[in-house]
């Protein structure tokens, strides 16, 4: 009797436990959550490799994978999978759109409260015994104009929130959308004079890199906010330093930034910016439904039906 042989599996970036787990009871995985390493393990038999919008896949080490057949981003975003490539060679490319669009949306949420109310710095501030000196007043949520860029899932969950807060929504697309809520604007800039409160929630990639520049962050004004969860690269970080450091804005919440994890130190001069380590889509329910996304496409794929989550590739 022959035994199957397990279709082979290259992991590319770190997994919860759990997925390891479930790669491992199903596939022959090799896991190398830091990228790609110089010497791809058993090249030629790699039939799948799972990534994220951030690592992607580059065309050229696709090339060194000849047996490739499926691209699995473990999340929504797959800005940096080379999809001209996979299209070249008729590989499939799968996402799980949606799986951590209410974690991110709660996190940013999270984010403009403790800037606007000062969370971080109060507390310091009562650490260091200046309890009388730091009770002056605080902006709040409530009333204020809440400015979204993307009115994606996350960003329609995110103006759903605001809902509860009374707060004026606007955003900025591509296009408007008849049934967004709030008002559209046509350039990001507009948006941001309208708003107190700035949210970056659009698509990474080339398209959008730098969309939020100097200009636009002046727009937002001395007492502005913006905060990010999209991608570190849609924000411009020398433009958001020199912005903070001039005063033309009050504060700033990223979860992701340009050329993470590094950070710049400038950054931590600033008592109102609020770093979060690129996780801001990170719990348990997101990380469950990541897997089994994540699972569904690739037996899909092994089985030879109709892949549910791929995406266009042409």
């Amino acid at each position: 009797m022959s035994t199957l042989v397990p279709p082979t599996v290259l992991a590319l970036i770190a997994l919860p436990e759990s997925t390891v787990d479930a790669l491992r009871s199903q596939y022959a995985l090799h896991y190398c959550p830091d990228g790609m390493p110089p010497d791809v393990p058993c090249a030629d038999t790699i039939r799948a490799v799972v990534t994220n919008g951030s690592t992607g896949l580059s065309g050229a080490h696709m090339a060194q994978l000849p047996a490739l057949e499926i691209v699995c981003a473990f999340g929504a975003g797959y800005e940096n999978v080379d999809v001209a490539a996979t299209a070249r060679r008729g590989i499939v490319v799968t996402h799980a759109p949606g799986t951590n669009a209410e974690t991110v949306a709660d996190h940013a949420f999270g984010m403009l409260l403790a800037l606007a109310r000062g969370y971080a710095p109060l507390t310091a501030a009562v650490q260091h015994g200046r309890w009388q000196q730091s009770r002056q007043a605080r902006p709040t949520l409530t009333g204020a104009s809440l400015g979204i860029v993307g009115m994606g899932r996350i960003g329609r969950l995110i103006a759903a929130r605001a809902q509860g807060f009374a707060m004026k929504v606007g955003y900025h697309g591509r296009r408007a959308q008849a049934d967004a809520p709030g008002r559209y604007y046509a350039s990001p800039a507009a948006l941001a004079a309208a708003s107190d409160f700035l949210v970056i929630a659009c698509n990474g990639g080339p398209e959008t890199r730098h969309l939020i520049n100097r200009s636009v962050l002046q727009a937002l004004g001395s007492s502005g906010y913006v905060v990010n969860v999209s991608r570190g690269s849609v924000l411009d970080t020398r433009a958001l330093l020199d912005a903070l450091d001039a005063g033309e804005i009050a504060g700033a919440g990223l979860d992701v930034i340009e050329n993470e994890p590094e950070v710049p130190a400038e950054l931590f001069r600033h008592r109102d910016v609020l770093i979060t380590p690129h996780m801001a889509g990170r719990s348990p329910a997101s990380w469950l439904a990541q897997r089994d996304a994540l699972l569904a496409s690739l037996s899909q794929h092994f089985a030879r039906k109709r892949v549910q989550l791929a995406v266009p590739t042409a």
